[in-house]
């Protein structure tokens, strides 16, 4: 059987290309998506300004926490702790370098201090002229500088002797350029150094380090001496070969573990749509062969061997479909990823990885695909006993089985538990996590029991087609509804295209004005002032508050803190925000319910009332945080607020929040104007008050700018991925239509010969696209209602998303023309020629 199954793939072409093209677009997204995920899984990053050290010693950016109550754990007990990631730079202790440097085997230790400037108005990163080694930078004129001088990358055009300025944390002081240094390697942030001592008052931190470099002696062994500089180095990070660039660019880390969390949930939905595409094409392939298999039962060949032979022809397409889908798979791959770095989702120092797993994952994903639809088309045809097997051939109507039954009432029970979750537990924006999922589940159900809903919305919808379209649209519905089966298989691609696509962006564009909402109900300023150069200096707020028209200023720093005590189960890291007391009332509209954020100073916050609630604190409680950098600090309730429910942010003092940050400042300042003051008077007034400070003034609108900047980012992930995968999905649909219409040829053949014209036979093909398209619109529709409904009702209090209702004219626009191209090209195609010969030809 499987040398005849190999034989019928000459004589069937039309249907093998079909299931050539589902299973290759299904593998080529999946092995993409497995490509993107292993690159976050690696994080690869070269070093580059570290690159010569051989083990880099970095803060831990870990810290455990516990799955329980601490109060019922024993100290030693590991397994009820997680790590969870910091989000700021976990700096080292200076003191170490001294206990490294008494480990056999190192040669030397040298501490790097790293911190943002500007230097003659370029953007760049200060550093000790002692870590230059690091690199290594040599000099290449002048000398080593001394207090109240630098040395800079010979590349920046300045020469020993010139005077530059030097804009850092918030102020700008004026150097004189010792020497110009090189380095054997380029190096993609600009470097400027500094003695020790101007680089430690600098850099914010004295008596810290970023990173300690730790050079071996000759031929020593650097695994054995990286596991000791790890025992000396307790709780710090020690990193060799390719891992030390992410000692250098920690925001490679970061962003590879997001780039796995947007591989695994686009490759896992990839996986989903590739399963229904690949069955439904396969599914109809076979029943264009209905007769051919029919036959073959009456002449007396077993059912395994018929469903050996569908199986090895499906596998055999499958094979080579998934073989140039691995070819190619790195390819797409790499272009995504360049498409992330383009619109800054990851770093470009991150590297493109893609081995031989991604690719074996997506082959495997499309084989088993394969398999399945196979083997349940197989199946189905072996079932039936010779003398039906004639009855059967011409038109197939049996399609629910125990087996869909069941899977279609469980899918239905999920969607309908996930909506019940969304709307009584969850708050806010984070519905969206059970929202996404029942999509899926509302889909596989619906295309479960597609025929028997497609039947009923047919009958429903033929009379209004026959008052439109008369006798034609009257034959497009008999023949729908003869072959509902067969158009079933166009329904369900379509329906997932109208589903996923609607659910993802709305539930996308939802999301993102709800934060815009949220983000500009609470902020009140009127102007904003940004840092050029790594913050702003803690002494300014006075300085802007002395300016005439200003009712009000404060810093406003963002971070995530961790929850310790009182202990929370669903502690994963809140956001909190810095803000300076005297100004907080005046530029933000939180609304106070106990307490008063004037009191917002020293080791105090102000708790949103639902954290008040669960956490049972209230005015006077202490909390015991964890702050990003990994200090544990106790605050003390002063103030109890009411803010948009998933928008909760706990409330700290900037100067309690701000040195626990990476940069170490605030990065930027709102300010209020008085009621008597125009804004964009209070603008330039303010410019006026800054003029040769390292910052920026804006107004209201390039604050609000700057924030939908951010969202927009997220958006664009969401939609590159989603788009991608709705491509898939299109192409399946014109596969799809153009297979089942190119059988027809025979029919439109005799359908001719009867007395309709060509035009008249194309118009009943048109309203036959037309009917498919609508079902399948109306079935994506109820699809994604599921998921969007219960969502919108927890985050907006309303039935419907936001967003542009354009978005849904343009997706059922797009599906109804794809349907109704990829059904009359074909039929074009098909009625060309003599009727005469149509009719007596094959199908093929």
């Amino acid at each position: 059987m499987l040398r005849l199954a190999f034989r019928t793939l000459r004589l069937r072409k039309g249907g093998f290309i079909g299931t050539f093209v589902a299973v290759f677009f299904g593998a080529l997204i999946v092995a993409s998506c497995g490509g993107l995920m292993e690159t976050g899984i690696r994080g690869n990053a070269e070093p580059q300004r570290l690159a010569a050290a051989p083990i880099l010693v970095t803060g831990g950016q870990t810290f455990e926490l516990p799955k329980e109550d601490p109060a019922s754990l024993e100290a030693d007990d590991k397994r009820k702790f997680e790590d969870a990631r910091l989000p700021e730079r976990v700096r080292l202790d200076s003191g170490l370098v001294s206990r490294l440097r008494s480990v056999s085997g190192v040669s030397d230790v040298v501490a790097e201090v790293s911190f943002p400037l500007a230097a003659g108005g370029k953007p760049a990163l200060g550093h000790a002229w002692d870590s230059a080694v690091l690199t290594p930078y040599a000099l290449v004129a002048g000398a080593a500088p001394v207090a109240g001088e630098v040395v800079v990358e010979s590349s920046s055009g300045a020469k020993p002797g010139d005077v530059v300025e030097v804009a850092a944390r918030g102020k700008t002081e004026v150097f004189r350029v010792a020497g110009m240094a090189g380095a054997p390697r380029s190096i993609t942030q600009a470097a400027v150094f500094f003695s020790a001592a101007d680089a430690a008052r600098l850099s914010g931190h004295p008596g810290k380090a970023d990173v300690i470099g730790v050079f071996t002696d000759p031929g020593a062994d650097i695994e054995t001496v990286q596991a000791k500089v790890a025992e000396a180095a307790a709780g710090a990070n020690v990193l060799t070969g390719i891992d030390r660039g992410v000692a250098e660019f920690p925001e490679a880390d970061s962003s590879g573990s997001n780039l796995i969390v947007i591989a695994a949930v686009s490759g896992g939905l990839s996986v989903m749509v590739a399963m229904f595409v690949v069955a439904s094409t396969l599914s109809l392939s076979t029943q264009q062969r209905s007769r051919e298999l029919a036959l073959m039962r009456a002449i007396g060949t077993t059912p395994r061997q018929l469903r050996r032979m569908v199986l090895g022809e499906a596998l055999a397409v499958g094979v080579l479909a998934t073989a140039l889908a691995a070819l190619l798979g790195p390819i797409l791959g790499e272009w995504l990823f360049g498409q992330l770095v383009e619109n800054g989702v990851v770093p470009p120092v991150l590297r493109f990885y893609q081995g031989w797993l991604p690719a074996v994952v997506g082959a495997g994903a499309a084989m088993l695909a394969v398999f399945i639809a196979a083997f349940v088309a197989g199946r189905r045809a072996g079932k039936i006993r010779p003398t039906e097997a004639l009855a059967e051939a011409a038109v197939t109507r049996r399609w629910l089985t125990p087996t869909r039954f069941i899977v279609a009432a469980l899918c239905f029970g999920g969607g309908t538990a996930l909506a019940i979750v969304t709307v009584a537990v969850m708050t806010g924006p984070i519905a969206a996590s059970t929202a996404g999922p029942a999509v899926i589940l509302w889909a596989i159900g619906v295309a479960m029991i597609t025929p028997g809903v497609a039947k009923v919305m047919t009958a429903i919808l033929q009379w209004p087609m026959r008052l439109l379209g008369g006798i034609d649209a009257r034959l497009a519905v008999l023949n729908t509804r003869a072959g509902i089966v067969r158009a079933a298989g166009a329904v369900t691609p379509i329906m997932l295209a109208v589903g996923i696509a609607t659910a993802n962006i709305y539930l996308q564009t939802t999301q993102q004005e709800l934060a815009n909402q949220a983000f500009t109900e609470d902020v009140r300023a009127d102007a904003v002032i940004g840092s050029a150069a790594g913050g702003l200096s803690p002494d300014l707020v006075q300085r802007i508050q002395a300016v005439p028209g200003v009712a009000g200023a404060s810093e406003y720093v963002t971070s995530s803190v961790f929850l310790e005590n009182p202990y929370d189960s669903s502690d994963e890291g809140r956001p909190a925000i810095g803000l300076t007391a005297s100004g907080a009332s005046a530029t933000t509209d939180t609304k106070v319910t106990q307490g008063d954020l004037t009191a917002l100073t020293g080791r105090t916050v102000a708790l949103p009332e639902v954290f008040a609630k669960d956490f049972g604190r209230g005015l006077g409680d202490t909390l015991s945080l964890r702050l990003g950098d990994g200090a544990p600090v106790d605050v003390k309730v002063v103030a109890v607020t009411s803010q948009r429910p998933g928008f909760e942010s706990l409330l700290l003092p900037a100067g309690l929040l701000a040195p626990h940050t990476t940069a170490g400042l605030a990065p930027q300042m709102l300010v209020r104007a008085a009621p008597d003051v125009d804004p964009a008077v209070l603008t330039e007034r303010l410019r006026e008050a800054t003029a040769g400070l390292p910052v920026s003034v804006g107004d209201r609108a390039a604050l609000v700018a700057a924030h939908d900047k951010d969202q927009a980012v997220g958006a664009w992930v969401n939609y590159l991925l989603v788009g991608m995968i709705i491509a898939y999905t299109v192409i399946s649909v014109a596969n799809t239509l153009v297979m089942a219409t190119v059988r027809r040829r025979r029919e439109f053949g005799l359908q001719r010969l009867t007395g309709s014209t060509r035009a008249q036979v194309l118009r009943m093909a048109g309203f036959e696209g037309g009917l498919v398209a609508l079902v399948g619109i109306v079935l994506g529709t109820v699809v994604s209602a599921g998921a969007i409904v219960p969502f919108c009702l927890v985050a907006a209090d309303s039935l419907l998303p936001m967003g542009s209702p354009l978005i849904y004219l343009t997706i059922i626009g797009l599906a109804a023309a794809l349907a109704l191209a990829a059904t009359l090209v074909p039929a074009w195609a098909a009625t060309r020629g003599q009727a005469v010969d149509a009719a007596t030809s094959g199908n093929d």
